[in-house]
C-alpha cells in the first residue's frame, strides 16, 4: 500500500457541517496554561496559536505545552516561508527537533568549526542542538509552494529550556549589544565598517533572499552575516579567524525522511510510524520523538496508551478526526473525564501518559496527523484489543473477578483474533460525534437545570432574607416602642416624683405656716391672757374693767371661733384641690392604663 497524505472522499453534508462547527465552538478547548496538573488532554485549535511573526515573506506561530516531566515545557512553533525567502540567523537555547510538512529548502548551521548544510524536503526530521547557529533558504520551486515547518523546543538531560529567554536569539541583537570600539577590536575592521552594521534597521526575522547562499557572498546582507557569525564564533570558542561562508560546506548525512521508511503497521485502513533515537541518529540525545498516523475513511486507532510518552498530535489533512481519550479510575473525576473531540487541519491536541486514546475517521475521507512524543526512554504503546493485547497476558480468572463477569464472557472477549492497530470502523467517528452532540445537549440541560435551580435557590433565599428583614425591622420597631414606653414610664416617674416632691414641700411649708401661726396664735393667746389678768385686776379695780374685760373676753371668744372657721374652711379647700389633683392625674393616667389593658 502506498503511503500518501492525499485525502480523497467526498465533502462534508450540510447537516454534517453544522454539527462540526457546533463542536468546535460549543465544546470547551481546555487551554488553560495548568492543565497538565489535572492530566486531561487538551485541543489547542489553529486560531489559538500566538503570532510571532508576520510578513510578506512568512509568518511563526507558537504554543506553549507542558507536561508532568522533568523535560517539560515545551515550545511548539510553526514557521511557514514563502519560496526563495530567508529566516535569517539565531542562536538556538533549546534542543528542537523539526518537521518538515510541505515544501523544500537548506538549513545552514554551525557546527564543529564549520558551516554545515542540509536539503531538507517533505517528510524530513532533524534536530539540532543547544548553541547552535542556523538559517533557512527556502527553495524557489516551480510549483511555488511554501515551506511549513513544525519545529518543537524542549530541554534535554543537560540542558534545560528556559522559557523566559525563549527557543532562540537574533545573532544582530548579540552583535549590537556591544559598544562600537570592542566590535572593532573584535572583528579587526574599521569603524566604519561597524557602523554601517550599527546603523542598518532591524529587519524581520523572515526577509526576502535577494541572493543564495550557496553562491559567494557580495552583498552587505552575506557580509552581514559573515561578520555576525564570525563574532559569535569568536564568543563560543571555536578558535581559527572564524565562519567563512566562501568554504566547502559539509553536508549532514543520514536524514530520516517518514515517507522513504517503511511503516510499523500498515493495512488497508491505514498506517503508522514511530521515528526514535534508535531508527535516526538525529534524534540521539534528545527526549523527542515522532510519529505519523495516516487513517483511511471509516477507520479507527486502536485503543491504547503509551506507559512513557506525552502525545503531542498536529492534524495536517483536509478532512477532521474525532479523538477519543479516557481517564484512569484512579484519577480526579472532577478534574479528568472521558473526552472525545473533534480536530481539524493546524489544530494540536495533547494526550497524556497512561490515558486510553483512540482516533477515528469520518466515512469522507482520510484523518491524518503527525507528532511529537515526550519521552527519553522508549515508549511501546499498549493496545487493549488484538493479539498483541496486553489483556492477553492476565490469568482468565483474575480479568473475569477484575471485569465482574464470567470467564466465558473474558474468553469470548479476547477470542477474537482482530488487528489491534489499525481497524476497520466504519461511522465510528460520525457516532462518537453523535455522541458528544446528545453529551452536550444533556449537558447544556444539566446546566440549565443547575442554573434553574441556584435561581430558585437564590429566589428562597432572597425570600428568607426578605423575611428576616421584615420580622428584624419588627422586632427593631416593638424594641423602639418598648424603648419610648420605657422612657414615657419613666419620665412619668419623674413628674410624679418631682409633684411628690412638690407636695411634701407644700405641706411642709403649710405645715411651718401653721406652726408659726400656732405660735403666734398662742403668743396671742398668751398676751390676751396677760391682758385677761391686767384686765381682772383693772376689773377688780373698777366695774368697767370687769365689763370691759367680759367684752373683751367675748370678742376674744368670737375670734377664736372667727379663726375656727376660717381653718376648717381652709382644711376644705386643701381637700378640694388635693381631689381635683387626683382627678386630673387620673385623667392624665388614663390613656396610657388604658392601652397597657389592651396590652395585657
Amino acid at each position: 500500500m502506498k503511503k500518501s497524505t492525499a485525502i480523497s472522499g467526498s465533502p462534508f453534508s450540510l447537516s454534517f457541517l453544522f454539527t462540526v462547527f457546533f463542536l468546535f465552538v460549543s465544546l470547551p478547548s481546555n487551554a488553560d496554561d495548568k492543565w497538565w496538573e489535572g492530566a486531561c488532554p487538551v485541543v489547542k485549535r489553529a486560531n489559538e496559536r500566538r503570532s510571532l511573526l508576520k510578513t510578506e515573506y512568512g509568518e511563526i506561530s507558537a504554543i506553549d505545552l507542558h507536561d508532568a516531566s522533568q523535560f517539560g515545557p515545551y515550545h511548539l512553533q510553526f514557521i511557514t516561508m514563502e519560496p526563495n525567502s530567508l529566516f535569517l540567523p539565531v542562536l538556538l537555547h533549546a534542543d528542537m527537533v523539526l518537521y518538515m510538512h510541505t515544501g523544500s529548502g537548506r538549513l545552514n548551521w554551525f557546527d564543529d568549526d564549520d558551516l554545515r548544510e542540509v536539503d531538507l524536503r517533505r517528510g524530513d526530521i532533524f534536530r539540532l542542538q543547544p548553541g547552535a547557529i542556523f538559517y533557512i533558504h527556502s527553495s524557489l520551486e516551480t510549483e511555488r509552494e511554501k515551506l511549513r515547518m513544525y519545529a518543537l523546543f524542549s530541554s534535554t538531560d543537560e540542558d534545560p529550556f528556559e522559557p523566559a529567554i525563549g527557543a532562540y536569539s537574533r545573532v544582530t541583537d548579540h552583535v549590537r549589544g556591544f559598544d562600537k570600539e570592542v566590535l572593532c577590536k573584535a572583528f579587526m575592521v574599521p569603524e566604519e565598517v561597524i557602523e554601517e552594521i550599527m546603523d542598518a534597521k532591524r529587519p524581520p526575522l523572515i526577509v526576502h533572499a535577494a541572493t543564495t547562499l550557496s553562491k559567494k557572498p557580495t552583498s552587505s546582507l552575506s557580509m552581514s552575516l559573515e561578520l555576525e557569525a564570525r563574532f559569535l564564533k569568536s564568543f563560543i570558542g571555536g578558535g581559527g579567524s572564524g565562519m567563512d561562508f566562501n568554504k566547502k560546506k559539509k553536508k549532514k548525512k543520514g536524514l530520516y525522511n517518514v515517507f522513504e521508511a517503511d511503516p510499523d503497521f500498515e493495512n488497508c485502513n491505514g498506517w503508522s510510524l514511530t521515528v526514535t533515537k534508535k531508527v535516526s541518529h538525529q534524534l540521539k540525545g534528545s527526549n523527542i520523538g515522532f510519529f505519523v498516523v495516516n487513517l483511511t475513511a471509516g477507520s479507527m486507532m486502536g485503543p491504547h496508551w503509551n506507559p512513557r510518552a506525552w502525545e503531542i498530535g498536529i492534524v495536517t489533512s483536509e478532512e477532521a478526526g474525532v479523538v477519543r481519550v479516557g481517564c484512569s479510575s484512579m484519577t480526579n473525576s472532577s478534574i479528568c473525564k472521558k473526552w472525545s473531540f473533534v480536530v481539524g487541519k493546524g489544530d494540536v491536541f495533547v494526550v497524556p501518559r497512561f490515558h486510553p486514546m483512540a482516533q477515528m475517521s469520518f466515512n469522507n475521507g482520510s484523518f491524518v496527523f503527525v507528532g511529537f512524543s515526550t519521552t527519553n526512554r522508549n515508549n511501546l504503546p499498549q493496545f487493549l484489543a488484538g493479539r498483541s493485547s496486553v489483556l492477553q497476558t492476565v490469568d482468565r480468572e483474575v480479568l473475569a473477578w477484575s471485569f465482574d463477569v464470567n470467564v466465558t464472557t473474558i474468553d469470548r472477549l479476547l477470542g477474537a483474533r482482530v488487528e489491534s492497530v489499525i481497524l476497520e470502523c466504519t461511522s465510528c467517528a460520525e457516532e462518537e460525534v453523535r455522541k458528544m452532540v446528545e453529551e452536550a445537549e444533556r449537558e447544556r440541560q444539566e446546566e440549565e437545570e443547575r442554573k434553574r435551580e441556584e435561581e430558585e435557590e437564590e429566589e428562597r433565599k432572597r425570600k428568607e432574607e426578605e423575611e428576616e428583614e421584615r420580622k428584624r425591622k419588627e422586632e427593631e420597631a416593638k424594641r423602639e416602642e418598648e424603648r419610648r414606653r420605657r422612657e414615657e414610664e419613666e419620665r412619668e416617674r419623674e413628674e410624679e416624683e418631682a409633684r411628690k416632691r412638690e407636695e411634701e414641700e407644700r405641706e411642709r411649708e403649710e405645715e411651718a405656716e401653721r406652726g408659726r401661726r400656732e405660735e403666734e396664735e398662742a403668743r396671742k393667746r398668751e398676751e390676751e391672757e396677760e391682758r385677761e389678768r391686767e384686765e381682772e385686776e383693772a376689773r377688780r379695780e373698777e366695774e368697767e374693767a370687769v365689763r370691759g374685760e367680759r367684752e373683751a373676753e367675748r370678742e376674744a371668744e368670737e375670734a377664736r371661733e372667727s379663726e375656727e372657721a376660717h381653718r376648717r374652711e381652709r382644711g376644705r379647700r386643701r381637700r378640694e384641690a388635693e381631689e381635683r389633683q387626683r382627678r386630673r392625674r387620673e385623667e392624665e393616667e388614663e390613656p396610657t392604663l388604658r392601652i397597657l389593658r389592651q396590652r395585657t
